[in-house]
């Protein structure tokens, strides 16, 4: 089974966060949830408090198989005081495998220089540096890059997730049992 480890905090957009965990649950991976947080329930940008798996530092990130951030005003508000997001998304990316983020979410990417390597897309108030890769377009996938537009395209973000990990035959089985198709 793959292993995915989805990024939490406080004020993390809701949809993108929850609404994609419990997608990915039903498509049948493995999400683990984790936070540099001290606390282990953050709570969301529109006041669901959530508990999360663990604290990211007690994790070992080679036990994961994809990395999954999603938007939310955290990004902005962490962003510039932390590097801890970007750090393990080089990780990732340096060892090949996967990484998605949603919304403000390819912030981080960008910050650590993956979007200059690979076609994106993201909310269009993100205040990227990079724009010359970036494509208007509710998801994509490019080399193991996923990224999504925003909160009003998670189930496109988690199909292209879904058809990355597993395959379109899973992907297909999930949009009809949530009634897409």
């Amino acid at each position: 089974m793959k292993n995915i480890l989805l990024m939490f905090s406080h004020d993390v957009e809701d949809v993108e966060a929850i609404a994609t965990r419990a997608l990915l649950i039903r498509a049948g991976l493995n999400v683990v949830t984790a936070t540099f947080q001290k606390s282990l329930q953050i709570e969301t940008a529109f006041g669901i408090h959530v508990n999360v798996d663990f604290n990211v530092e007690e994790l070992n990130l080679d036990d994961f198989d994809m990395l999954v951030i999603p938007g939310g005003k955290y990004v902005q508000e962490t962003i510039d005081i932390h590097d801890k997001m970007q750090i393990i998304a080089k990780k990732f990316y340096s060892e090949k495998k996967p990484i998605a983020a949603i919304c403000a979410g390819p912030r981080f990417l960008d910050r650590a220089g993956i979007l200059n390597e690979v076609e994106f897309t993201a909310h269009p108030a993100t205040g990227l540096d990079s724009k010359e890769n970036y494509r208007n377009v509710k998801a994509l996938t490019s080399k193991n890059v996923i990224t999504a537009k925003g909160a009003g395209c998670v189930y496109e973000f988690v199909d292209h997730i879904v058809n990355f990990l597993l395959d379109a035959e899973r992907a297909k089985n999930l949009k009809k049992s949530i009634q897409l198709i």
